[in-house]
C-alpha cells in the first residue's frame, strides 16, 4: 500500500476567468505530510524497506526530510535526518515528531549533505531529497492519477528545484502515452538554475541561493532534468519573488488554500504568455504541490 494518497483534480474558476483558458489544479498540498515529496520519497523507502534497509538516512530539512521521517514511522524503520544550522527550529520540531533523530550541522545543506552520507553504513538507504530514479518513479504517480480522472491537458506547468518532480512528470507522460504534452518550469529569481543551464547548455552551479522560494534552493539541477530540457517540450519560466509572494495571497483568496510561493508561482505564470495548442480551449495544468513551510531563518 503507497505511503501517498491520491489528490483531488479541480478546475479553478478564479484562474480559468483571469488566464482566458481552463486550469485546472492537482492538489498535492492535500498529502498527509504537506507536499508531493511523500509521492516519491514514499515509494523510494517501501523500496530499500523491501531490500533490507535498518535505517533511512537524509539531509533535508525540507519536505523531503519530512517524507522520509514520516516514510519511516509507518513502516517502522528508524530515521536519521542532517539538517543544516538555518533550518528552523519548528522544522526540527516536525521531524521529530515522526520519532525521527534530527542532528543539526553545517551552515549549509552541502555541509549537512557531506555527514549525512558520511553516516550511512552497509544495512542504511540514503535518500537524496530529488536525485534519485526511485523517487522520480513515485512522483510520476500524480500524471497516472490525472489520466484516470482528467482530461489531456494542454500543458503542465510546474516548478524547478533540483528537478526531481519534472522528472517525474516526464516519466509519467511518457509512460501513459502523454510524451507530447509540453512542460513549463517555473523558477524564481535568485533560485533559477534549471533556466541558467539551459541557456548555458550545460549544467550550471549557483553560488548562491537568495530567493524567497527557499524549497527550490537547489544550487544545481539533476543531470537527468537537464537532459530532459534537451529530450521533451519543456519551456523555462522565471518570475520575481514578489510576483510569487503576490501570487500566493491570491492563490489564497482565489482557492482557499495557503501555498508555499514555489507553488503559487506557477499560477503567476499561467497568467503569461501562453504554450502554443491547436486546442480551441486550451487546458492547463497546474500542480499545488505544498502547503508553506517554516524552514529557514
Amino acid at each position: 500500500m503507497p505511503l501517498h494518497i491520491e489528490t483531488p483534480l479541480i478546475e479553478s474558476r478564479a484562474l480559468s476567468i483571469c488566464a482566458g483558458r481552463s486550469i485546472w489544479l492537482k492538489l498535492d498540498a492535500m498529502q498527509p505530510t504537506g507536499s508531493f515529496k511523500i509521492r516519491g520519497i514514499g515509494t523510494a523507502c517501501e523500496q530499500y524497506a523491501r531490500r533490507g534497509a535498518r535505517r533511512f538516512v537524509s539531509s533535508s530539512g525540507g519536505n523531503a526530510g519530512i517524507a522520509v521521517a514520516y516514510s519511516g514511522r509507518c513502516l517502522s524503520v528508524p530515521v536519521t535526518v542532517v539538517v543544516p544550522e538555518t533550518t528552523s527550529g519548528k522544522a526540527r520540531e516536525l521531524i521529530q515528531q515522526e520519532d525521527a533523530e534530527v542532528i543539526v550541522h553545517g551552515a549549509s545543506w552541502q555541509e549537512a549533505n557531506a555527514l549525512a552520507q558520511s553516516m550511512v553504513g552497509e544495512s542504511d538507504a540514503f535518500l537524496h531529497p530529488f536525485d534519485d530514479p526511485l523517487l522520480w518513479q513515485g512522483h510520476a504517480t500524480l500524471v497516472d492519477e490525472v489520466v484516470r480522472s482528467g482530461p489531456k491537458p494542454d500543458a503542465i506547468v510546474l516548478s524547478v528545484g533540483g528537478g526531481g518532480l519534472l522528472c517525474g512528470i516526464v516519466e509519467g507522460l511518457r509512460r501513459n502515452g502523454w510524451a507530447d504534452v509540453p512542460i513549463v518550469a517555473v523558477e524564481t529569481d535568485g533560485a533559477s538554475s534549471f533556466a541558467q543551464s539551459i541557456r548555458a547548455g550545460y549544467r550550471v552551479t549557483l553560488e548562491k541561493i537568495t530567493s524567497v522560494a527557499t524549497s527550490l534552493g537547489a544550487k544545481q539541477v539533476c543531470e537527468q532534468a537537464f537532459a530532459y530540457s534537451k529530450e521533451h517540450p519543456i519551456r523555462s519560466a522565471v518570475v520575481s519573488d514578489k510576483a510569487a509572494v503576490l501570487a500566493c495571497e491570491r492563490f489564497l483568496i482565489d482557492q482557499r488554500i495557503l501555498v508555499e510561493p514555489r507553488v503559487a508561482l506557477r499560477s503567476h505564470s499561467l497568467m503569461r504568455a501562453p504554450v502554443r495548442s491547436q486546442s480551441s480551449r486550451r487546458s492547463y495544468l497546474s500542480f499545488a504541490a505544498g502547503r508553506p513551510q517554516p524552514w529557514s531563518s
